[in-house]
């Protein structure tokens, strides 16, 4: 980002410094999604090369984001070198940046549907930033992130005419940036929350499913099958039996009422032997109203057959936040849509308030497929009651369920691997993932790794996950922090950019 922020202060007006900015995010979008065109062509089968326009086309699309934080920033920042205080100046430079770059971004994950990847945050899961996420999110470590970068283009840019200041002017902007480091590390220390209940035995169930063979009528029963037995396979010794099985999104990829009644209770029996809750992705038919929910539906010991076909367990997640083209189609994208041979449809959406699972004394709060990028809606799960009474208020746990199995082998599920360990620093909850191909795995409440699976494999995890009750700071203000800081910025740099404006071009 650094290399952006001195294309960025060198460009020689608003207008140019957002057209490099757009480049920029271009390829970076480009190179960062290209796994989009696997599932439009691949599975799609779409041709190749509408497949790569339309991947140049959202990336083009994403990019007009990174071009609004460089037009905002020459149109709103001004020339350190003609600044009163030289030291000061880079300091506020380098603010201006990160509070543009971090508007922008919050923008992109907010505007329409909202399309929160690669958010630049995610990318120090792992360095002394990201502690900061418990305070302000991730879009707050992007700011941080933002303002580091700047910090490095001033010392890289020698030219004191190039719109920057001298490397020494930059001394106070550095000590700064390293105080920040210091005091993510620091942060990184304090336990936010605490533990609650008793450590519960966890089953993750990664099926393993080929996307193109997944929902054909002839490998159903194959499908199914194969999940039943691993989530039969034998508990290692000295290893309690799992409180719950959790099994990916649309892991039976017809509706409910359509499988026959041996096959659901197939899987009652396994709840029975094994005293567990099954939590599985499914798509839901509702005949109240004949619409369709892609949900988590929940089975105990206790579950009829005829509950299960009713969608009435009383254990259910129907996900909110669809993903538009997959579960739903843009007004006048019908076209597009019609290019690709994937079935699709109009989804209906849940609420977005929904009470987590009780299982033992654990509260699981669910979030299907691509729902975990977006931090602050997973927020209002750490508050709500739970399905039961209960001592405890909100979620202990987050389980996410997902198929990427549409993305191939590809960064997609790194990527989405990265974005929910930083959920879990966010909320300073433990976050456990079941998912068809990859990541499947478990990540404690500091957004450390407990265990994964190999992607691309069957196989069962079986882990032990320590609840976590309390919240942080982000969880009780979300992204506001950010944004508001972000504004902050901008509005005063935009009133300094009048005064200015106003002595160089005083009126007649």
């Amino acid at each position: 980002m650094a290399l952006l922020v001195a294309w960025v202060w060198r460009a020689p007006s608003p207008l140019h410094a957002a057209r490099r900015a757009w480049l920029f995010g271009l390829a970076h979008f480009a190179v960062g999604l290209y796994w989009l065109t696997i599932s439009m062509h691949v599975y799609g089968l779409m041709p190749l090369p509408i497949a790569i326009i339309s991947l140049l086309a959202l990336s083009g699309y994403l990019s007009l984001f990174i071009a609004l934080a460089a037009w905002l920033t020459r149109r709103f920042g001004f020339d350190p070198t003609r600044a009163p205080n030289a030291l000061s100046a880079p300091v506020w430079a380098s603010l201006i940046w990160a509070a543009a770059w971090t508007f922008s971004e919050w923008l992109r994950a907010n505007l329409f549907t909202g399309f929160p990847w690669l958010s630049s945050g995610y990318a120090h899961v792992d360095s002394w930033f990201a502690p900061w996420a418990s305070l302000l999110g991730v879009y707050g470590v992007s700011f941080i992130t933002a303002f580091v970068a700047a910090v490095i283009a001033g010392l890289i840019m020698k030219d004191p005419q190039k719109r920057v200041a001298s490397q020494p002017s930059y001394a106070m902007a550095g000590v700064i940036a390293l105080m920040i480091g210091l005091l993510g590390w620091g942060l990184g220390k304090i336990n936010w929350t605490q533990p609650v209940g008793s450590p519960i035995a966890l089953r993750l169930i990664q099926g393993n499913i080929e996307q193109g063979l997944k929902f054909t009528p002839a490998h159903l029963q194959e499908a199914i099958a194969q999940h039943l037995k691993l989530a039969q396979t034998p508990t290692p010794t000295n290893s309690p039996t799992p409180a719950a099985i959790l099994l990916p999104e649309t892991v039976l990829a017809v509706f409910q009422h359509q499988l026959a009644p041996s096959v659901w209770q197939a899987w009652i029996e396994v709840a029975k032997q094994q005293s567990a809750t099954l939590l599985m992705g499914s798509a839901l038919f509702n005949a109240q109203d004949r619409s369709y929910t892609n949900s988590v539906i929940g089975i105990t010991p206790d579950t009829t057959v005829e509950q299960v076909q009713l969608a009435a367990t009383g254990l259910r997640y129907d996900k909110h936040h669809l993903v538009p083209f997959g579960e739903f189609i843009p007004w006048g994208f019908r076209w597009f849509v019609d290019l690709m041979s994937i079935p699709m449809g109009d989804f209906h959406r849940g609420a977005k308030s929904q009470p987590p699972f009780l299982v033992k004394d654990q509260h699981i709060a669910a979030n299907i497929c691509y729902e975990d990028i977006f931090g602050d809606e997973l927020l209002s799960a750490i508050t709500q009651t739970p399905n039961t009474v209960s001592t405890i208020s909100g979620a202990t746990i987050l389980a996410n369920f997902s198929n990427l199995g549409w993305f191939g082998d590809s960064w997609a599920l790194r990527q989405h691997w990265q974005m929910a360990r930083m959920r879990s620093i966010e909320t300073s909850r433990p976050m456990v993932r079941a998912t068809n191909t990859g990541v499947t795995g478990a990540i404690n409440q500091h957004g450390q790794v407990i265990a994964t699976l190999p992607t691309h494999r069957s196989g069962v995890l079986d882990v032990s996950v320590q609840g976590q009750q309390g919240t942080t700071p982000y969880a009780r203000v979300g992204d506001w922090a950010s944004l508001l800081l972000s504004l902050a910025i901008l509005s005063a740099a935009l009133l300094m950019k009048a005064r200015v404006d106003k002595r160089q071009h005083p009126t007649a």
